[in-house]
């Protein structure tokens, strides 16, 4: 089965709207990894709108399954992501405007700086996975860069699907090229001998035609499953997900 990462960001986000010290985000990665999370993603942004500095410190101490660390290919965050070492980085586009990771790298137009990035952060004993669109171009130099892995960004396909009313035959045969472009993408990363993850904008009803895609390992989810738990519960909300991956994969 595919592993579900949930991203925390958004218990930052409720804190820091008082500044305060609540929610910890420490605490909300304890009870998604006792709720059968396989691990926690966080992006540590050059604003820090969200998570801070010492999240990271607190989160590298606390996570015992696996963290990933999202974050633009700037020298102050290889700088900071070197010393806190933790599990993967994965390197993402960051513009101060944007409300949230508008889409993936450009690797091809920014090869230089990614490729810098990338020797410092292997030199730093860290894995470096690229979050990327389902472009087979993008992949392609991304295998050369040396990456373990690549995360497919789905937000178009995740946009094509944010009115689930919308049942007519345009909308519906959009939403199909843009998972077969995410299905054609994820086969090219395999061939090209990379891991493949997916996330952006995932929600519990969209889910299911991605996480039948059997060449991805692992889905970073987070948002949908923050606006949930402020609903029904942390605990609650991871499970829900993950019965919903399993459910589409028929396990």
């Amino acid at each position: 089965m595919s592993r579900l990462n949930v991203n925390i960001d958004h218990i930052a986000t409720i804190r820091q709207a008082r500044r305060t010290n609540e929610p910890n985000p420490v605490s909300a990665a304890v009870i998604c990894e006792l709720a059968g999370a396989d691990g926690i993603t966080t992006h540590l942004r050059s604003d820090r709108r969200h998570i801070q500095d010492y999240d990271l410190i607190a989160l590298k101490q606390a996570v015992i399954t696996h963290l990933n660390v999202e974050m633009a290919a700037t020298d102050e965050m290889v700088e900071i992501a070197s010393g806190v070492k933790p599990d993967v980085v994965t390197l993402v586009p960051e513009t101060p405007q944007e409300v949230t990771t508008e889409g993936g790298l450009d690797v091809i137009a920014h090869k230089k700086t990614i490729k810098k990035a990338i020797a410092k952060l292997k030199d730093a004993g860290i894995f470096v996975s690229l979050f990327i669109d389902p472009d087979i171009e993008q992949i392609k130099a991304s295998a050369k860069l040396g990456v373990f892995q690549v995360e497919i960004c789905t937000a178009q396909y995740a946009h094509l699907n944010e009115h689930p009313g919308d049942k007519t035959v345009r909308r519906i045969d959009e939403i199909e090229k843009e998972a077969a472009r995410i299905r054609a993408a994820t086969k090219a990363a395999v061939r090209a001998g990379l891991k493949v993850a997916a996330g952006h904008g995932l929600t519990y009803r969209n889910v299911a035609a991605i996480a039948r895609i059997p060449e991805i390992e692992e889905f970073n989810i987070g948002h949908n499953i923050i606006a949930r738990a402020a609903l029904v519960g942390l605990d609650r909300a991871v499970r829900e997900m993950i019965a919903a991956i399993r459910e589409a994969q028929g396990k």
